[in-house]
């Protein structure tokens, strides 16, 4: 398993932290029918020490329940989660407390995590008390200050008393960032943390998780939709979609030679300067400027009661052949450290598979090319 679904190791990599080994999650529904959600299949992930994996892919591909399974919030129907190799438990309250000290998510909606009625001081000092990580008064007052200047919220004086409402976007989800660091986590879970924030408070956001990361050496996973915004943070990236995960890889590799058409299609449906200068009338085709040929509708996201057969992919994949609606895609090993699930990178000596593999181009074009 493991080995086969991520990356090589290296001798310099250190041991994961936080481990998901052939993860499946399937939802009843109309019980009667014996309908299922097959929301996750055989996903597979390692977190590890100083490092940032981001889970990328559309809303509903099963993102975050990945990282509610990751968190033990939500049960894998098969398939495990590893914390230092050694099957992860939340059952009870003293173990799902144990288990929340080291494993922590924020939350997409920093408007709804926190509760309105409470002030921040409540807010931070709670996860400090529950889990026994304070001796007095004084011991509190000096963890809060800390926590809020961890999170460049100062002076804190200004927002111990502060009610959520009282806040900006940014400076709430800060304190939801500060209430996760008050248990001193090994792991940190961020659901598409910075999509609720004005863009001009993202970057902010993302280069504050990027000091934290290093200087407490959190093992990250960043959840997000936002592909560019993926590779300027993370190390890795896990492209996800219908549940499974279709390719996976260093940052550079999969935004620079991505292997997988869905991948190749996230790339392309990221804003293009070039592209809206032309749209907008401010140049034109002489100067240099080719507008975007690639099409802009390729379909919804598949029905995951009933999801399609072989590649779930291909109703949607311009470059779809007849053996990708039959049959499961491959892994196949791009590089040392980056591979995909696609039937067309099975044929290496196949014109499109290698124009795809060589280029990213998952145009209609590139067959005729």
């Amino acid at each position: 398993m493991t080995d086969e679904q991520a990356p090589a190791r290296t001798v310099a990599e250190p041991a994961p932290v936080l481990e998901a080994v052939d993860v499946t999650v399937h939802y009843p529904v109309h019980r009667a029918r014996g309908e299922t959600v097959h929301a996750l299949e055989n996903a597979s992930l390692r977190l590890r020490p100083g490092r940032t994996v981001a889970l990328v892919g559309e809303s509903g591909s099963g993102k975050s329940t990945f990282a509610r399974t990751l968190a033990l919030a939500q049960e894998p129907t098969s398939g495990s989660v590893l914390l230092y190799g050694k099957p992860a438990s939340a059952r009870g309250r003293r173990a799902r407390r144990a288990y929340a000290r080291r494993v922590q998510m924020v939350l997409q909606d920093p408007f709804g995590s926190l509760n309105p009625l409470h002030r921040v001081r409540y807010l931070l000092e709670r996860p400090l008390r529950l889990h026994g990580t304070v001796r007095d008064r004084d011991d509190v007052e000096r963890r809060l200050r800390a926590l809020l200047e961890r999170v460049r919220l100062t002076p804190p004086e200004r927002f111990l008393d502060a009610f959520p409402h009282e806040l900006s976007g940014g400076q709430r989800q800060r304190v939801a960032i500060a209430r996760a660091l008050a248990v001193e986590p090994e792991v940190l879970l961020g659901d598409e943390l910075v999509s609720m924030l004005d863009v001009s408070i993202r970057l902010e956001i993302l280069n504050l998780l990027a000091t934290l990361r290093d200087e407490e050496h959190l093992a990250m996973l960043y959840i997000t939709h936002d592909i560019a915004g993926a590779r300027y943070f993370a190390d890795e990236i896990a492209v996800m979609y219908a549940g499974e995960i279709v390719e996976y890889g260093t940052a550079e590799d999969v935004t620079q030679a991505p292997a997988h058409p869905y991948t190749r299609l996230l790339l392309d449906s990221t804003p293009d300067p070039d592209r809206m200068e032309f749209l907008a009338g401010r140049t034109n085709p002489g100067d240099g400027v080719v507008p975007d040929t690639a099409e802009d509708d390729y379909g919804e996201p598949p029905d995951l009661v009933h999801p399609p057969s072989g590649c779930r992919f291909h109703p949607r994949c311009p470059l779809a052949r007849a053996a990708c609606r039959t049959e499961q895609p491959p892994r196949v090993q791009v590089t040392d450290r980056h591979w995909a699930r696609c039937v067309l990178l099975s044929e290496p000596s196949d014109d499109v598979a290698s124009k795809v593999t060589a280029t990213g181009d998952t145009t209609t074009e590139a067959m005729n090319r």
